[in-house]
């Protein structure tokens, strides 16, 4: 056995260890009053970097806010919101360079517009338009960009894991200073594809963060039916590598660990476990109703740790916002997503052939075949097929 990595000390009696032998603490730097603990050691961060942060998650909150509404109404089919989760999501990814990749789950369309995903951008993926850069081919929310290393959201759980680990390794060895980071959710890593994706990361040493959201629910499933050891992080650990435990509703606690994670990732290439620790104020999606398993006093309890309005006391109190200056935020951009959707809905969906494009590099035979039955079924039937049969 490899001294390298096994502890040698040895003993004359039994004895066990269990969750509670290993202690893991949770990080935290901003307090609910927007005030910082008195030991607490900041993140870098100026006006220019918390007024971006902050722009961010206003955006986020707007954007949901009238998006699950246009879901209500039948404009789109499906639709996630980020609320309540802004501070994992939005700290963590100031904390990186424009030319890390990201691998998200599909809560992370708050990472995405911190890049520069334009508002019409949001619209035409949504809508399936034949501007939208995934040719309509994605549920509502599945982005990807690949200006701006954002990669492709699959539905299927945690397939973005042993992803990260790959695309960490390739950076490695193209020689570039850049990390892959993975965003996923506690229920996530029940799948086998996470423990494959650390082990992998941990053994092939590949600049990796992995962010883990444990928002205390996998879709209806509370954490404590999930797992029974010390929540996410201490898995890490057992992996081999370097974990961290942060409040995920506290901005400057998610930015500092996540850039003191990227330094070490690209140092030592090695993967990095962030374990943050937040809550969905919202339902996991427009399909679901949390009412049938939480209470409105647990939702009510939470919504005093809301980490937008914590980071914004923050600005207020270091004198980089002003409320009158807020409110017009949120008015702009409210005014802003509303005109982008009457824009969106109506443009046309893709060419029905683009379906069978970007697969290979000549589509075959057989898919050629396929799209040519395809045609005259909607011919057939124009009836049951109205966006389709307009774009032969």
């Amino acid at each position: 056995m490899s001294k390298a990595t096994l502890n040698t000390d040895t003993v004359h009696r039994v004895g066990f260890l269990d969750k509670a032998s290993l202690h893991i603490p949770i990080l935290r730097i901003l307090q609910a009053d927007g005030t910082t603990y008195e030991t607490a050691v900041l993140p870098v961060i100026d006006e220019a970097l918390a007024t971006k942060i902050y722009d961010t998650c206003v955006f986020t909150r707007v954007l949901d806010e009238r998006m699950l509404g246009a879901q209500r109404q039948g404009r789109i089919s499906f639709y996630m919101t980020c609320t309540g989760e802004e501070a994992a999501i939005v700290g963590s990814v100031a904390a990186l360079d424009s030319e890390d990749v990201i691998l998200a789950q599909y809560r992370e369309h708050a990472a995405l517009r911190y890049r520069g995903f334009t508002t019409e951008q949001f619209m035409n993926q949504m809508f399936s338009n034949e501007k939208d850069l995934g040719k309509g081919r994605q549920m509502p929310i599945h982005y990807g960009c690949a200006a701006l290393n954002y990669q492709t959201i699959s539905s299927p759980l945690a397939t973005q894991i042993p992803q990260a680990t790959g695309v960490g390794y390739s950076l490695k060895m193209q020689g570039k200073r850049n990390v892959a980071v993975c965003y996923f959710g506690e229920g996530a890593a029940s799948e086998g594809d996470f423990h494959a994706g650390l082990n992998m990361a941990a053994v092939l040493k590949c600049p990796v963060i992995f962010f883990c959201r444990n928002n205390g629910y996998a879709i209806s499933t509370p954490t404590e039916e999930q797992f029974a050891g010390n929540g996410i992080a201490s898995r890490g650990v057992g992996y081999g590598m370097h974990t961290i435990r942060v409040d995920g509703n506290d901005m400057l606690a998610v930015l500092a660990a996540t850039q003191q994670a990227r330094a070490y990732a690209i140092e030592h290439n090695a993967p990095v476990l962030i374990e943050a620790m937040t809550y969905r104020l919202g339902a996991h999606s427009s399909s679901d109703d949390p009412s049938g398993y939480r209470s409105k006093e647990e939702e009510a309890k939470w919504q005093q740790h809301d980490p937008v309005k914590r980071f914004k006391l923050w600005l207020i109190n270091k004198g980089w916002l002003a409320e009158a200056d807020d409110a017009q935020r949120y008015e702009k951009y409210r005014e802003e997503v509303l005109a982008a959707v009457k824009v969106a809905e109506k443009l046309p969906i893709p060419m029905l052939d683009e379906i069978i494009e970007d697969v290979y590099d000549k589509p075959t035979p057989a898919l050629k075949k396929q799209l040519s039955e395809l045609k005259e079924h909607i011919k057939k039937y124009p009836q049951s097929y109205p966006k389709s049969a307009g774009r032969l």
